[in-house]
């Protein structure tokens, strides 16, 4: 399976930064391919090298502002020209998505991915990892839009938030099974 990881390049403490090579481990262990933003710098560097390191591929698809920052060691390298390229790009490659913690940029992927899903453009699972309870707040939110009626489905089918690393690749797997 190529999983699609939106996160942050930002250099974060160890809370946030333990959960993520867990989360790359596994992704390599269980023989599937990174896709990603493609940068060798903060945390997505972290989850690079713990896919690389248990033996899984890497995927990057970059974009020419920030092409100085990429992996040199990648499987596959792509060089969007904007941003919203980048996220047609990413999301061609992904068999399902992951969004972890993050800034404005990992927000915007997650909230594109999400709207993609709620008009049934795509069927790829998404889970939103809920590090450190990084995105409850978020989390409150959707909860909100669902219950005052501005989801035109079930919060459900749109994502599932896991607390865990280990929890959110069992869903990807048993999801992507029955596709």
């Amino acid at each position: 399976m190529n999983i699609c990881v939106f996160l942050s390049a930002a250099e974060l403490d160890e809370r946030y930064t333990r959960p993520a090579r867990e989360f790359a481990e596994l992704i390599g262990k269980g023989g599937h391919a990174l896709v990603w933003g493609g940068s060798d710098v903060g945390l997505m560097k972290v989850v690079a090298d713990g896919v690389q390191e248990a033996g899984g591929r890497l995927i990057g698809v970059s974009v020419e502002f920030l092409a100085a920052r990429t992996r040199p060691a990648a499987d596959e390298m792509v060089v969007a020209r904007d941003l919203a390229e980048r996220k047609r790009l990413l999301l061609e490659k992904a068999d399902a998505v992951v969004i972890m913690v993050g800034g404005t940029g990992t927000l915007d992927e997650a909230t594109e991915i999400l709207e993609l899903k709620k008009h049934g453009h795509t069927t790829k699972p998404v889970v939103l990892l809920n590090t450190a309870g990084f995105y409850d707040g978020l989390k409150e939110q959707f909860r909100r839009m669902e219950d005052e009626g501005f989801l035109p489905v079930p919060l459900t089918d749109l994502v599932f938030f896991a607390e865990e690393p280990v929890g959110a690749l069992a869903y990807l797997e048993e999801s992507f099974g029955q596709r």
